[in-house]
């Protein structure tokens, strides 16, 4: 063992350092036991007063209060039997220090009281014996300020190690407090990465996938139904362009997000990349692979400060889903428009088609990744997202997302707010409900 372990053994092993304070008070037990003019106790009355000291000594940090009972009564007996101070006593500070430092009961403090009154029952009994003698007076004196002296020294020297100790547990406490917290909060972001990931996932997949199957379809039923052979093979060779580019689209940002999976390094790489201006080219992709889309943009960018990176990734986000649903629940000769608004106070991005609305399941694709994603998306930048059933039939997504200083950003078309806000509530929990 290293020096500088040693008190962290002592510590950790109470009754060694009890043992040790044993051993040193153990040699004025037996002169005290064998020579007479020493304390004026000897033999087996000596022994006897010796081991109802020592025997406590060894418990003297586990059990206090039954090492101080069992000093009182030892002294109890001295002062009874001599009227001579005993080595014996040297137990006395030891014991009040113990007690101080160690005990466990909320009344401890009552050992200081009995202390106290024996340095005055101490005073009167070894003071001078003749009484009424001047110096008995100056003898009790001196004799009961010196314990007195004795029994503060000792009680304040344990009661600052109480403190220490407490203060030290106190720390330690704290310490695994702040530990606990960190990895909690290390587990909860590890979850909303997951999460965050689980989106992006879904989002790239669920789209290039749908594009494809519709592209794949449309081929097959091109090469099987037309009359021009030449025709039916140029048809299918533009289909076979569509789903090898959205092919390697979509495997590109797989491999994006794989690579932040395996590597911290490379999280920068993992920067939104998305943007508002992209957003013709996923309506474009969508045309092109035979859903009837549009696309307009109102207003002016600069009408507004300039939306933050993670916003327009969101607002890109929404209209993907959005397509992508259309595609799986549109239904037959669903067509889709696509409208992006520059307002001054707010972009607001809305996705209207004429499917077959929530009854169609456009609500959520039963992952959890759906209308959910999308208002998770939405909310972490202050915005709002609108989906409810069309009055004129189909289905519409409205996302607003707010801009400059203003968080509370106001909706989209106002006009149809009273009339069907309450119908597109019940819709949305029950989309929810189901999903």
């Amino acid at each position: 063992m290293r020096i500088r372990d040693a008190p962290g053994w002592w510590a950790a092993h109470p009754m060694a350092g009890d043992a040790f304070w044993a051993l040193v008070v153990m040699p004025i037990v037996l002169i005290s036991a064998t020579d007479a003019t020493v304390g004026g106790l000897r033999g087996v009355q000596g022994l006897v007063l010796g081991a109802m000291i020592l025997v406590p000594m060894l418990w003297r940090r586990t059990h206090p209060d039954l090492f101080a009972g069992s000093v009182v009564a030892a002294h109890l007996v001295i002062l009874v039997a001599s009227d001579r101070f005993s080595p014996l006593s040297i137990a006395v500070p030891i014991v009040l220090y113990a007690v101080a430092a160690y005990s466990p009961h909320r009344w401890y403090r009552a050992w200081l009281l009995v202390a106290v009154l024996g340095s005055f029952a101490a005073g009167l009994r070894w003071a001078v014996p003749e009484p009424g003698a001047p110096q008995r007076v100056f003898a009790f004196l001196v004799v009961t300020v010196f314990c007195l002296a004795v029994v503060a020294a000792s009680w304040v020297a344990g009661e600052l190690a109480r403190q220490r100790r407490d203060n030290l547990t106190a720390l330690r406490e704290r310490a695994q407090a702040l530990e606990r917290e960190r990895d909690q909060r290390i587990r909860l972001a590890a979850e909303e990465e997951r999460s965050r990931i689980a989106r992006e996932m879904h989002d790239v997949v669920a789209h290039n996938l749908s594009v494809i199957v519709v592209q794949a379809d449309g081929a097959r039923y091109a090469a099987t139904h037309g009359a021009d052979p030449a025709a039916r093979a140029e048809i299918a060779a533009r289909a076979l362009e569509t789903i090898g580019a959205t092919a390697r689209e979509a495997l590109a940002e797989t491999r994006r997000l794989v690579g932040v999976l395996r590597s911290d390094a490379e999280a920068a790489d993992y920067a939104p990349r998305a943007t508002l201006e992209q957003i013709g080219e996923l309506v474009a992709r969508m045309a092109a692979a035979g859903v009837p889309a549009t696309y307009a943009v109102t207003g002016e960018p600069a009408a507004h400060p300039v939306l933050t990176a993670g916003a327009e990734m969101a607002a890109y986000r929404v209209v993907q889903e959005s397509l992508t649903n259309v595609v799986k629940h549109g239904g037959p000769g669903a067509s889709v428009h696509v409208q992006v608004d520059h307002r001054p106070e707010a972009l607001v991005v809305a996705i209207a088609d004429t499917g077959q609305g929530s009854f169609g399941g456009a609500a959520d694709d039963g992952a959890g990744h759906g209308l959910i994603g999308m208002r998770e998306r939405v909310t972490a930048y202050g915005g709002t997202l609108l989906a409810r059933d069309r009055m004129a039939g189909g289905f519409e997504v409205i996302a607003t997302m707010p801009t400059g200083t203003r968080r509370e950003a106001t909706r989209a078309d106002m006009s149809l707010r009273d009339t069907t806000l309450q119908d597109t509530t019940l819709h949305d929990t029950n989309r929810e409900a189901e999903g």
